[in-house]
């Protein structure tokens, strides 16, 4: 805004940055409960990633990893909410709605949000190994496609990787503490012999 400004492009700024602040805060509310749905992953032994599907400021579905309880390579969070709301709107476009996702989603991940034609996406952590959403590659702009999804990353992204980061340093505990118990018990047993 610019002292030169009529009062038309005044007010248009203002709404924008009212728009943006409500974007913002619907942003921040729809991680959490993303987040609260990674929360299910772990407790199921999975990697603690949730995805939650919005269109008009309603949540239309959720999903979280199930990888390892399915045996499915592409029980995804994302994946399994996109599968979900595909089945509940009875469409397999996704036209007009917005993915939330605790972590950057994978290339499968986001050759399907591309393909259901979801409009927006918003992710928390960036995975700095098979980012697809524009840290390692961007499937999800990628000009020679017919879709291309707005994307805002980092949202809620210190909370989200500390959710992933947490999950994993108490995982190599665990498996430090059961390969120290199994070689205990080896010895244990050869001394037995």
């Amino acid at each position: 805004m610019s002292e030169h400004d009529t009062p038309a492009q005044k007010a248009n700024t203002e709404t924008t940055s009212i728009d943006a602040k409500e974007q913002a805060n619907d942003d921040s509310r729809f991680m959490k409960m993303a987040m609260e749905m990674a929360a299910k992953a772990e407790e199921k032994g999975e990697v603690p990633v949730g995805a939650v599907l919005v269109k008009d400021g309603e949540v239309v579905s959720a999903g979280f990893n199930y990888s390892i309880g399915l045996h499915d390579p592409s029980a995804h969070a994302e994946m399994q909410c996109i599968r979900q709301a595909g089945k509940l709107l009875e469409n397999y476009r996704l036209l007009d709605t917005t993915l939330y996702v605790t972590l950057e989603p994978c290339a499968m991940c986001a050759g399907a949000i591309v393909h259901s034609r979801i409009s927006r996406l918003v992710y928390g952590a960036n995975d700095e190994k098979t980012g697809a959403a524009g840290t390692v590659i961007d499937i999800v702009r990628h000009p020679a496609f017919n879709h291309q999804v707005e994307v805002t990353a980092g949202v809620r992204d210190v909370a989200c990787s500390e959710q992933l980061s947490a999950f994993f340093k108490r995982r190599r505990k665990e498996k430090k503490a059961a390969k120290a118990l199994a070689k205990l018990e080896s010895s244990e047993l050869a001394g037995k012999g």
